[in-house]
């Protein structure tokens, strides 16, 4: 045998052996976390979870208490919200950085105060055919505050302990660690589940509080999906407890049942955004995911009781 053929077998024979190890150790490491809190089964649960994504952005105003309230009537198990941090450090629920597309008001949330926003209306913009009728305009529809939220369904007053899906937008530590500290403070440890796309949001939350449950950030969902497609998805030791995805990212499906089942063998939530035809909810349902989040609660919730 010539030295350059047993070179390359000796090179080749190297690559089988470390490919073999890194299986190994991804079949070793591959052990299911351990279920959080907020994932734990409660006895009026639905399957999937109900996620009413801004209280139910397809038939109320974003992220305002008419939203939720109904979405809490309905019999939504998870009440979804998008949070800011105001220039005087209120925590409020509200999707854009700025007042502009959801109230009659502009500016930056992080420049206006609380006090600020309490004058705006946000149902104003709402419209129900293309701008011709405002059903919400003039409806006194104001600016929710995470303890507002916190605070309104927090007592079992709709028959179940409502849970809180909360985003972090705004890139700041403050945010976070103001809501940890707010988190702690109703004893909601168990209750919410906190996401960003940020990750400096995400590690000084998870830093702050590393006892409520958070969702994957961009970047780990990134990780773990291309590990997931080579098998290697056993190598991951999460920091997190569940995955928030859309179906598709571009032109690559995230959920296949592949993803869903190596995310389940890892005790690891699923919980596709944001879903609304009702063909893709039955085929979100028929998938096992966890949960779903919809703007339309109403809708998956007829399709569950239908299941």
């Amino acid at each position: 045998m010539s030295k350059r053929r047993r070179i390359v077998l000796g090179g080749l024979a190297f690559l089988v052996t470390m490919i073999a190890a890194l299986y190994l150790a991804a079949w070793l490491r591959a052990v299911p976390i351990e279920t959080p809190g907020f994932f734990a089964p409660r006895e009026a649960d639905n399957d999937p979870l109900v996620f009413a994504h801004q209280g139910g952005e397809g038939v109320a105003p974003s992220n305002t208490m008419v939203a939720f309230v109904r979405a809490a009537d309905a019999g939504a198990d998870v009440l979804d919200a998008d949070m800011h941090m105001t220039a005087d450090g209120a925590l409020v629920l509200i999707h854009d950085e700025t007042v502009d597309r959801t109230s009659d008001g502009t500016g930056a949330v992080r420049d206006l105060t609380l006090a600020e926003l309490r004058t705006l209306d946000f149902g104003y913009n709402v419209s129900s055919n293309d701008g011709q009728h405002h059903p919400f305009r003039g409806q006194g529809i104001g600016i929710v505050t995470a303890e507002e939220l916190f605070t309104e369904f927090g007592g079992g007053e709709f028959g179940r302990d409502l849970r809180f899906g909360i985003e972090i937008k705004q890139t700041t530590p403050e945010a976070a660690t103001a809501f940890c500290e707010l988190i702690r403070r109703f004893g909601y440890e168990n209750r919410v589940l906190v996401s960003s796309f940020a990750q400096p949001n995400m590690d000084v939350f998870r830093d702050a509080c590393p006892e409520v449950a958070t969702s994957a950030t961009e970047n780990e969902v990134r990780t773990y999906y291309l590990l997931h497609r080579v098998g290697l998805q056993g190598l991951i030791k999460p920091s997190y407890e569940s995955f928030q995805v859309p179906e598709y990212s571009g032109d690559f499906l995230i959920l296949s049942p592949g993803f869903v089942d190596d995310a389940s063998a890892h005790n690891l939530a699923v919980v596709p955004w944001t879903i609304n035809d009702e063909e893709d909810l039955r085929r979100m349902i028929d998938l096992g995911v966890d949960g779903v989040n919809t703007d339309y609660p109403e809708r998956l919730l007829d399709l569950v009781a239908a299941d």
